[in-house]
């Protein structure tokens, strides 16, 4: 009998190596190295051949650039905004998908409300986590009926391409990559060289039949992809799907996207008939209060394409310490640091003896620059114990030496909280110049220095 083949992998990039390494070489991780069978006794002589698939045969040969047709390829539109946002418009042909997100977080619910929902397609559902019975359950939940929808338990991709060749669906959901296992690789489901051969036959698939696949996969305890490194870099796409348990809304964003934007962002509220896409956020994301409370202000953001007006609190005690806190949720702490001494040493507040706790209301994490202004403003508000209207929204950066910069696409941030009835907006005086008053009903208040923002609001 020939020898079983081991080798030894990296488990943070997937690195090969024919002995085990203290340090690997590409990540320069130390310790990181484990074993694994990598090749059966009977070697691969029966991959999957995918020539006969459909009829459009594709044939690999080199042609001058000039002779390729550039058309826009007709995406796969779902009934599903915010998913279709995410990914620049729909899905891709023949493109490959990663999700991944925390146990718990509802990736199968989101994908499987997904595929029930897409009737003009036949969708093939892969489990290698639960049964039919389990899937049915969660599918009677959601009530939507699909004839155009099947179902598959099975984890051997030898199985699973078998399957497809039968039904040849128009979309593939594969949930998840940990659980498939490949008979070519001696390996359990889940380690880095059956994640790497899986995706690798998934990837192929794709490619050859012009047919897209959304694979669900996990994440580690630290919060990223489980599995090599190079699983993210076959796939076209990235998604993370975010949130606390605890709370209705979920986020799904963009981490890798060849067809689109990076920077988008889709909001949904999960709920007992499963995910609802939130088309309008903003008024999700500032709190309906019966009465003001000082501390709070409201911040004229933009996530990808979309402007988002988001609730900004603040809370400034006197510190019990030796060691003033900060507490921070949803923002940058060291950015808070640095509008901390800008009103230390521009305005002359002792907050180097005060506890300053800062949240973002919503549970979003926001890195726009043009918070700055809403947390300055919070932070003051709170300080001075005074409450800022709730009709009034900021947008500015603020500089070091205690200036108002200006931000970009000012114009869509002004059209949002004029449609959420916002009567007032304070921007940079910098963005004036490109600016059309006449076109806006809502009074915009431009300004230049922190001791201007602190005069109109606090003397």
């Amino acid at each position: 009998m020939s020898k079983v083949k081991t080798s030894f992998f990296c488990s943070q990039c997937g690195y090969e190596s024919a002995k085990w390494l203290g340090k690997c070489p590409s990540c320069n991780n130390w310790n990181t190295f484990i074993e694994e069978t990598v090749q059966k006794n009977a070697a691969k002589t029966s991959e999957t051949n995918w020539n006969d698939y459909n009829e459009d045969k594709r044939i690999s040969k080199s042609i001058p650039i000039d002779d390729i047709t550039s058309t826009e390829q007709e995406r796969i539109v779902t009934s599903d905004p915010e998913l279709n946002r995410v990914l620049g418009g729909g899905i891709v042909p023949g493109s490959i998908i990663l999700v991944a997100g925390e146990p718990g977080i509802g990736k199968s619910t989101l994908f499987l409300q997904n595929g029930l929902q897409l009737t003009s397609h036949r969708i093939l559902y892969i489990s290698g986590e639960e049964s039919e019975q389990q899937i049915k359950l969660r599918a009677n939940r959601l009530q939507i009926k699909n004839p155009n929808f099947y179902l598959l338990t099975a984890t051997s991709t030898q199985t699973i391409f078998q399957e497809i060749k039968k039904i040849k669906p128009g979309v593939v959901i594969v949930d998840s990559i940990q659980t498939l296992q490949s008979p070519y690789i001696d390996a359990s489901p889940g380690s880095i060289s059956q994640i790497r051969e899986t995706a690798g036959e998934l990837q192929r698939f794709a490619k050859e039949t012009n047919t897209p696949v959304i694979v669900i996969g996990h994440i580690t305890k630290e919060g990223s992809i489980a599995g090599p490194k190079i699983l993210e870099h076959m796939v076209d796409a990235v998604l993370q799907f975010e949130g606390d348990r605890h709370y209705a809304y979920r986020i799904l964003r963009t981490l890798k996207n060849r067809f689109g934007s990076t920077a988008e962002l889709g909001i949904y509220e999960m709920g007992g008939n499963g995910m609802r896409a939130v088309t309008n956020p903003s008024e999700i994301l500032i709190t309906q209060k019966e009465e003001l409370l000082s501390g709070i202000s409201i911040a004229a953001t933009i996530e990808g394409m979309r402007p988002l007006l988001i609730e900004v609190q603040a809370l400034v005690t006197q510190s019990v310490y030796g060691t003033p806190q900060r507490t921070v949720s949803g923002f940058d702490t060291r950015r808070l640091q640095l509008l901390l001494a800008v009103l230390e040493k521009r305005g002359g507040f002792h907050f180097g003896v005060k506890d300053v706790f800062l949240n973002i209301a919503g549970g979003l994490k926001i890195e726009d620059p043009s918070i700055d202004l809403a947390v300055l403003v919070a932070l003051l508000s709170s300080y001075e114990d005074v409450i800022i209207p709730q009709s009034v929204c900021f947008a500015g950066e603020v500089g070091l030496s205690g200036e108002i910069r200006a931000v970009n696409r000012i114009e869509q941030r002004i059209a949002e909280a004029e449609k959420l009835g916002f009567e007032k907006i304070v921007v940079s005086k910098y963005n004036l110049k490109s600016l059309n008053f006449s076109s806006f009903n809502i009074e915009i208040i431009p300004m230049s220095r922190v001791e201007e923002l602190y005069q109109y609001f606090f003397n």
